[in-house]
């Protein structure tokens, strides 16, 4: 039988959750050192999919394990990684999960940052199952002085993977761009997957106002500060590389129970719902969007009926209120009008068809009345008024 989310328990998450995972191997996140991995390779870490737990899995080296496992260790000092961040950036929280990793966890852990200007030339290759750092991969993470990195999380202790307590979540507050983590096991054992939450970082100094740029995307910047529903995948999905390899890699709600008995449709064949769905995203930096796409890749049966896009400009005070107050916000304008959608299918939405001439920060996409959305994509241009504040950018605001 499902387990119920009760709402008690959902206003427990940590905030920071609703950021992006930027460690993720989706989005180019991968492990370039560790110094054992005897029993699961340290790669692990960064999967999207939650752990797994196979009871007659085993190796040739021991017990399968989806996570990163070392050898009970027999000589001093203890186990570490470096993660090179698929998309560098701001980090606001961590999750340290150690799904199933009961009589095996590492007991304790911290976790530190680096800002490398150039990245390293060395990398892990293959199934590293039952192997360790040689000497010389060791002689090579030496020149990056990871040790002496900044401390993000502080020796902690970790709670075993059991579903009531497997989730270690640690707010950081790190105001400077990260590519870098050096993740400390004491002394050893298992982790199941390293979740790092935050904010990407792009250089706008580099991109002149002639560009067009998907000024929502994940790499760019875009975070999701809002939303009404995830039953079945968060909206961040929506902001994620590529087109979504699976209805799980979108956004999906629930459906919802205010629909009518029997659904009428008006003129343009758009059902007539009394609710619908939300979510809110701050853009990378501001400016003026002039082309849309909405893709409802793998959304066949449980697509929505219509969508329908609205924007505004808000200072970071006027955000944070807006939080407060779920985003009942006066300053909400059409960006584009409602639209019929189709099933599996990219709908591409040009200038002519968008309401709003002028540069926005924010925008709310609303569907009715429920349903599933692989991915958004906004396209437009810095204007000179927006490019000329990037030096004076605001710091990301906290949810």
């Amino acid at each position: 039988m499902a387990e119920r989310r009760m709402p008690g328990r959902a206003a427990a998450d940590p905030d920071f959750l609703q950021f992006n995972d930027l460690t993720c191997e989706t989005v180019g996140g991968k492990v370039i050192f560790a110094t054992d991995e005897w029993f699961a390779p340290a790669q692990n870490l960064l999967k999207r999919e939650p752990p797994q737990f196979v009871a007659s899995a085993f190796t040739e080296f021991g017990k399968w394990m989806d996570g990163w496992e070392t050898r009970r260790k027999r000589i001093s000092g203890h186990d570490w990684c470096i993660i090179q961040l698929g998309v560098p950036g701001l980090i606001h929280g961590f999750d340290v999960d150690t799904s199933f990793f009961t009589g095996n966890h590492s007991p304790h852990v911290s976790i530190q940052a680096g800002c490398l200007d150039q990245l390293p030339a060395f990398t892990l290759e293959g199934d590293r199952t039952g192997m360790a750092a040689s000497d010389s991969q060791m002689a090579a993470v030496a020149k990056l002085g990871s040790e002496a990195w900044p401390e993000l999380v502080s020796v902690s202790e970790l709670q075993p993977g059991y579903s009531d307590c497997c989730h270690n979540y640690f707010r950081v507050n790190c105001n400077w761009r990260v590519t870098h983590l050096r993740l400390n096991m004491y002394p050893d054992g298992g982790i199941a997957r390293l979740r790092a939450y935050g904010v990407g970082q792009r250089d706008w100094l580099s991109v002149s106002t002639n560009q067009l740029v998907d000024l929502v995307a994940l790499t760019n910047g875009g975070v999701c500060l809002g939303y009404s529903d995830a039953h079945f995948g968060h909206p961040r999905n929506m902001i994620g590389l590529g087109r979504a390899a699976n209805m799980g890699d979108g956004w999906e709600t629930a459906r919802r129970l205010d629909r009518p008995k029997e659904l009428k449709v008006d003129q343009r064949g758009i059902l007539q719902v009394p609710g619908w769905e939300w979510v809110v995203f701050r853009l990378g930096h501001p400016g003026l969007i002039s082309s849309i796409e909405i893709d409802t890749n793998h959304f066949k049966g449980n697509f929505p009926d219509s969508c329908r896009i609205e924007a505004c400009t808000l200072t970071p005070e006027e955000e944070a209120q807006c939080i407060r107050t779920r985003w009942n916000s006066g300053k909400w304008q059409v960006l584009l009008p409602p639209q019929k959608l189709r099933s599996h299918h990219r709908h591409h939405y040009s200038e002519t068809e968008l309401t709003l001439s002028h540069p926005v920060s924010h925008v709310r996409l609303i569907i009715a009345p429920d349903g599933g959305v692989s991915r958004l994509r906004l396209w437009g241009r810095l204007t000179p008024t927006t490019a000329a504040s990037i030096n004076q950018r605001r710091p990301t605001s906290k949810l």
